[in-house]
């Protein structure tokens, strides 16, 4: 855990919003279970194929075989299609027959450019006999609905412990504001941390999360928040929390890789998350999915609801930035104006106009009626990586440490916030406008009062730890 914590905070490029789940898949992903030796599967029970085989197929196969991206016309994020012929028209899997099953035959051919998973290790020898006796047994689904995500299947098991007290400093990915202004929360190390916003000191610790929390949201005028998290190329997360002493969080989505971006509307009991599979989830507050938006082509990095929660925005890294009917989740508009990844999009607040943007290095504003370009600005020569807005002014963190101010109605920088020594990669917004959370890769929280630009706090969060 100490070398997986220090390794987390050694390279920016790992924490780039676009790069995030790339630099960290291709490390490959721990074993989440343990099979018996050969010797013994004979006396094992039956196979399970959700405690068993999805845990296997989430790990392995759907980074190419997933909803989105189906190589060979095959795909395998539900149980309906693991069973359906891709392009080969040979059956992927025939109950009781394991040799005969395409499926098998890919994950044990020796020849190296056909078997699966493809560019990764072959899968070790206890996940193939996991499989072969499960379709030997005659392929059996213990799950509730064979049309539902696969990785919604798999148990959820606990995380590792976040260390009594962190020997590195980590990348604050995710900042929040409480409803009442009092405390901030970031994402730690396998953990949730809550804070002073006034002391900077810490108040509590909220375990039994992923690896990394990338974005933090709260419901308005309640203590319930949710989070995006995820352990790079193994899961993915959406949890519910509720700041208290003693609580604990719930999982209400599962994901086959790291959830980025969360967004908790306004006005309706309703949660948004994203991530890298490209698809944008809608989830009554307490679980209940209500749709799925499959319009994006690439990972979907950020998201927003409209003041009134009737819209969400989202930004991706497939160029474009998009606006959706909250409700029927239907698209009602596409801004395409960045000719490059877009990193961070938002409402500006008339019900007229958005903004956005991404790696361009500038920050454009778009009509929301027809996702024609009003104005760009430019941004100085440094990578623009969140976004944040209020009434009347739009903030924009930089990986040069410096946050700029600009004002909404003529896109003119009107105040530099500098003190960071590093990227920021977090914003957030007291409820009450007063104040300006933020977070950077060196691990530092700055508070700053938005009246006269001063620092009301500053603190390293990571718990325990001394220079």
């Amino acid at each position: 855990m100490v070398a997986s914590l220090q390794n987390a905070g050694k390279s920016k490029l790992a924490i780039n919003p676009l790069l995030i789940a790339t630099l960290f898949i291709v490390l490959g992903a721990r074993t989440l279970l343990a099979a018996e030796p050969d010797s013994k599967i004979g006396a094992a029970l039956p196979i399970s194929f959700k405690e068993q085989i999805a845990p296997v197929l989430v790990r392995k196969c759907l980074a190419c075989h997933g909803a989105e991206k189906k190589k060979g016309g095959y795909q395998a994020h539900t149980f309906e299609s693991l069973l359906k012929k891709g392009d080969s028209e040979q059956p992927p899997v025939m109950p009781g027959q394991p040799h005969s099953s395409a499926l098998f035959q890919l994950i044990t051919t020796t020849n190296a450019e056909d078997r699966m998973p493809q560019k990764d290790d072959p899968l070790p020898r206890a996940d193939i006999a996991l499989i072969e006796r499960w379709i030997r047994e005659g392929a059996r689904f213990d799950g509730a609905d064979p049309k539902a995500l696969i990785a919604a299947l798999v148990p959820r098991r606990p995380h590792p412990p976040a260390p009594a007290v962190y020997p590195a400093l980590v990348p604050i990915l995710a900042v929040a504001f409480t409803p009442n202004g009092e405390n901030v929360v970031t994402g730690g190390y396998h953990e949730l941390n809550i804070w002073s916003a006034t002391a900077g000191t810490l108040v509590q610790r909220i375990a039994n999360v992923a690896q990394r929390t990338y974005s933090v949201a709260f419901m308005a005028n309640e203590f319930l928040a949710a989070a995006a998290t995820g352990t790079p190329g193994e899961l993915g997360e959406l949890i519910l929390f509720n700041p208290s002493p003693g609580a604990t969080n719930k999982v209400i989505a599962a994901f086959p890789d790291v959830v980025l971006a969360v967004a908790c509307s306004p006005a309706a009991q309703r949660v948004a998350a994203a991530g890298s599979d490209n698809s944008i989830r809608l989830h009554e507050i307490y679980g209940k999915e209500r749709r799925v938006i499959q319009q994006h082509a690439d990972w979907v990095v950020d998201l927003a609801f409209n003041e009134d929660g009737t819209q969400l925005i989202s930004a991706s890294r497939d160029r474009t930035a998009r606006v959706f009917d909250a409700d029927t989740g239907e698209l009602e508009c596409t801004y395409a104006g960045h000719e490059a990844p877009v990193v961070a999009a938002r409402f500006t607040g008339d019900g007229k106009t958005a903004v956005s943007t991404g790696r361009d290095r500038r920050i454009h504003f778009w009509n929301l009626m027809d996702g024609k370009k009003i104005r760009d600005i430019p941004h100085p020569d440094t990578d623009v990586l969140k976004l944040a807005t209020s009434t009347n002014s739009l903030y924009a963190a930089g990986s040069d440490g410096v946050i700029r101010e600009y004002a909404l109605g003529d896109g003119k920088l009107t105040r530099e916030l500098k003190g960071h020594r590093d990227w920021v990669y977090s914003l957030s917004l007291s409820p009450d406008a007063r104040f300006l959370a933020s977070g950077s890769f060196d691990g530092e929280v700055r508070i700053w009062d938005l009246k006269d630009g001063s620092v009301r706090a500053s603190f390293i969060a990571a718990p325990g730890w001394k220079p």
